[in-house]
Formats: structure tokens, sequence, C-alpha cells
């Protein structure tokens, strides 16, 4: 009997949406739900995120080496390492038993058990890099990959340039001036039509410094009547957040902890994010102006590389994170909001866009193992 397509990565929101969006690329294709798994890690959002789907999930322990030399650090590694190595053994039991067709990993250290154990018992493996410069995982996975996807780069026997892959329901949001004052009639409480729509957005977790200065923000905007400013602080800062927030008269301030980024992104004219890579495909695809806060210290810095690449096109304003302060984003974003320079902003952000990213992957794993 043939094995499944093994999916692997995560721990974060920016591996687990490129695995969503590459298993609906492949479900386009006629692969069956039930030819599919997904494997992540416990401690990262996939049981809340991917569980309960009718892609099966299976989560492996384990935890991310933190790059310090730190003595709380080097304790956290050690636990860390008796956990990738129990994911390890694990994974090893899973891929002998399920055979799969092909495993395609996302990268994150939830996919370093799997993909070891793929090249183990020799199952074709397609390494998917999102960022410019791949993960630790995928640098040691290269040599031994059947083929690699990458977001960007140059072609090559070994590599095929694809893009960074969408969900459906973000590639097929439509963000027509229409639709976006239907969306904001459809929010509870509605958005006042009039009222341009910024939105921040720093991942599952959150961002601190961009978080400190868009509450810095809403104080600086409490008495503005024609701005929607939607924080979504992500699961570390909710609660600082929240019992910070200041009192706002005509500013309307709405913080959440994580949503479902279509709802928001939907009715938003400028986004405050980082510039990881899926971030960036979504709001290419959405043509969507941004003010972009790299994160410090990305492995090869590859967020800052991302959002050069915008800015060079004038698809966004980058804020380095140790600039970003409320007065910072005040200024920028004023700038932004003016419609002349979004509609701009907008225009040049989609040419870079990479709509058809999960279908140009889904086709790439068809062709090396994914046909049963």
């Amino acid at each position: 009997m043939t094995g499944p397509v093994v999916l692997t990565g995560g721990g974060t929101g920016g591996h687990i949406f490129p695995m969503q969006a590459i298993a609906e690329a492949l479900r386009d294709t006629g692969v069956d739900d039930a030819d599919m798994r997904f494997v992540g890690s416990r401690r990262g959002q996939e049981a809340s995120l991917l569980g309960g789907g009718p892609i099966a999930l299976t989560l492996l322990p384990g935890r991310g080496i933190r790059r310090s030399l730190s003595a709380r650090a080097l304790r956290d590694n050690a636990v860390a390492l008796i956990g990738l190595t129990s994911a390890f053994v694990r994974a090893l039991v899973y891929v002998r038993r399920w055979r799969p067709r092909v495993v395609v990993s996302v990268g994150g250290y939830a996919a370093a058990a799997v993909s070891t154990a793929a090249v183990v018992w020799r199952r074709p493996l397609i390494l998917v890099d999102l960022d410019a410069t791949p993960s630790a995982t995928h640098r040691l996975l290269a040599r031994f990959a059947t083929v690699r996807c990458v977001a960007l780069g140059q072609p090559s026997a070994h590599v095929v340039v694809t893009g960074a892959p969408v969900r459906h329901d973000l590639a097929e949001l439509d963000r027509s001036p229409d639709e976006r004052r239907r969306a904001k009639a459809r929010l509870s409480p509605p958005i006042e039509p009039d009222r341009r729509v910024v939105v921040v957005m720093t991942g599952s977790l959150g961002a601190n410094s961009v978080n400190r200065a868009v509450v810095d923000l809403a104080g600086r905007w409490r008495d503005r009547r024609d701005v929607t400013l939607v924080h979504v602080t992500g699961r570390r800062d909710y609660e600082w957040v929240m019992s910070q927030r200041p009192e706002v008269t005509g500013l309307d301030y709405r913080v959440v902890e994580f949503a479902d980024m279509s709802t928001w992104w939907a009715v938003a004219d400028l986004a405050i994010c980082r510039a990881g890579a899926t971030t960036v495909a979504e709001i290419t695809v959405l043509s969507l102006p941004a003010i972009l806060v790299p994160l410090p210290g990305a492995p090869g810095d590859h967020q800052s590389y991302n959002a050069r690449a915008l800015a060079a096109v004038g698809a966004a304003a980058v804020v380095p994170d140790s600039a970003c302060t409320g007065e910072m984003l005040d200024r920028q974003a004023d700038a932004l909001l003016n419609p002349e320079v979004s509609s701009e902003m907008s225009r040049a952000s989609s040419l870079l866009a990479q709509p058809d990213a999960a279908a140009a992957i889904a086709r790439t794993i068809m062709r090396y193992g994914g046909t049963p």
C-alpha cells in the first residue's frame, strides 16, 4: 500500500499556514485528505490550528535550540536536545510504519526529526525554503533532499523557484472597495465605512517591541475619528497590552490576542508587521501597503532582506526594531494612509505577488513522489 504525503514543520504560524496552503493545493490536484498527514510539535500551535481537521495530525516532543551561551540557555538547550532525541526516535518508527511516498518539510525545529527519518529510510524529501536564508534544519538536510522549492533564488537541477505559499482563503480574498465596505459592516461591532483601518500583526506569539510602540500609538491617536486600529498582540503580550491600553475617545481601538487574519486583512488599509516570508507573501498577494519591522537577529537576517525587497519597489516602509516607537509609527502611518500614496504602494506590492506558489509546490511534490 502506498503511504501518505507527509507535511512536516511548525512551531509558529509562519510554518503552519504554509503547510495548510500546500495541503489545499495538493487537494486541488486530487490528493485525498486520507493520503496526507501533518507532523508538528507539541509545543507549537499545531494542535489548535491543525488538530481536529480532515488531515491526520501527529505531534512530536521537542523545542528549538536557543542561540545563546548563557547558563539558562545552556540548561534549556540540554532539555531541548533530550526532547529532539525522543522526537527523532519516534519519527524513525512513524516513517518506517507509514512508508510515505514523499516527506515535505517547511522548516523549523518541528521538521528536523521527520526529515532526518526520511533520509534514514530513503524516502523522497522535499524542502520548502520560505526565506532568503534557509533554516538551520534545511541547511543540514539540503544535500540529502530530492529537490528544494525556494521562495527566492535561482532555479537549478535540484532547485525550483516557487514563491512562498498562501492559503486559499487569503489568496482568493476580495479586497475591492465595495467588498471591503461590506466586510466592515459584517464585523461586530461594525467599522464605520469612512474609517481607514490599520492592522498590526507580528505573529502568533507577538513582538514585544512592536506591541509597546502600538500601545503608545493608540494613545497618540486617542482622539482620531478617521482611523480604526486593530492590534493583534499574539499570546505573550495580550494581558500586558490589555492592562496598558489607553483610554480613547474618537479612536476605534480593537485589541485581540490572535485571529483568523482573513477577517482583518479583508478590511485593512495598512499593515504593521514583521517581515517573515509568509507575512510578506500574504501582503503582496493582497496588494496591501505595509510598515515592516524586521525581526532582529533572525537567521541570516532574512527578514531585513525580505523587507528591503518590498521597500526597493515602493511596496513598504521599513522601520528597524530599535527605532520602532509610537512616534515613528505615527509619522510613517500618516504618510502611508494618504490615498494617493496608498494606491501607488498597493500597485507596487501586487507586482511582487506570487499567488500560484502553493500550486507550484504541489506540482513539484506530485512530480517527485506525490503520485500514488
